[in-house]
């Protein structure tokens, strides 16, 4: 079963604990980019999509959305995170309370990339969703690159709520895979290999295995009903996700 949460998540980055633990992942903070608009900022244009593909996972919150971003979309949210440059995020470990983690990461505050995101397609996914009597109202601003390089992986745990004031709470993950199937093979001639995402249920067992598919995003609930999943290691290439929250009021 999930652990008991006793401690509020930081204000912005939802906590990742490690199965059994009720200590919340430490692990430093990422870098930083200046404030910018979604689209005008920097960043690359993201534009509204229609007539999306939604699959549900029978039995759980797992949703997953093939095509939300374009392979161009994606490949250059990754040109803009590498020029930004990542910084390296681990944890104490298991003894400490902490999950084991070991990839890069790159820390945004920005309500407009996020606003662009959201109104690209996922706000009417939660068109008919709520949670404890609230509707979701758009992402949270905190939006967080990983990449994963061989051998990197993030070990068993779960997502914390977050908690931003005026009654709006995070209740779902929102992650988007920049890189996997379909994505063009680097100049070492690989494809990405490994760095599935993999849930499990209160016993252990696997519930699903996500493979990192270009351009599809993965939705799960997180909080007091997030199941317990991984980031599997990855054996070649390298994972690149785009990681925010869908924030409920």
């Amino acid at each position: 079963m999930p652990p008991n949460r006793k401690r509020r998540a930081p204000a912005m980055e939802p906590a990742a604990r490690g199965a059994g633990q009720q200590r919340q992942n430490k692990a430093p903070a990422g870098k930083k980019a200046k404030k910018g608009g979604g689209s005008g900022g920097g960043w690359p244009a993201v534009k509204p999509k229609k007539d999306l593909q939604i699959n549900r996972l029978k039995g759980t919150h797992l949703l997953t959305i093939p095509d939300f971003f374009t392979s161009a979309e994606a490949k250059a949210f990754i040109d803009v995170a590498e020029s930004m440059g990542f910084t390296h995020q681990g944890s104490l470990g298991p003894l400490k309370g902490e999950a084991y983690r070991d990839n890069d990461r790159i820390s945004v505050t920005d309500p407009l990339l996020a606003q662009a995101i959201w109104e690209s397609g996922i706000n009417r996914i939660f068109t008919d969703i709520n949670v404890s009597g609230k509707v979701a109202t758009g992402l949270n601003p905190n939006i967080r690159f990983y990449r994963y390089t061989e051998g990197q992986r993030f070990g068993r745990h779960i997502d914390e709520s977050v908690d931003l004031g005026d009654g709006s709470k995070t209740y779902y993950t929102l992650l988007i895979y920049l890189s996997g199937k379909g994505s063009a093979k680097d100049s070492s001639g690989q494809a990405l290999v490994g760095g599935e995402t993999v849930f499990y249920d209160h016993r252990g067992g696997v519930v699903a295995e996500v493979a990192p598919v270009q351009g599809m995003a993965l939705l799960h609930l997180h909080g007091a009903k997030c199941m317990l999943h991984e980031a599997r290691v990855v054996k070649k290439n390298a994972k690149y996700v785009l990681r925010s929250d869908v924030v409920f009021s």
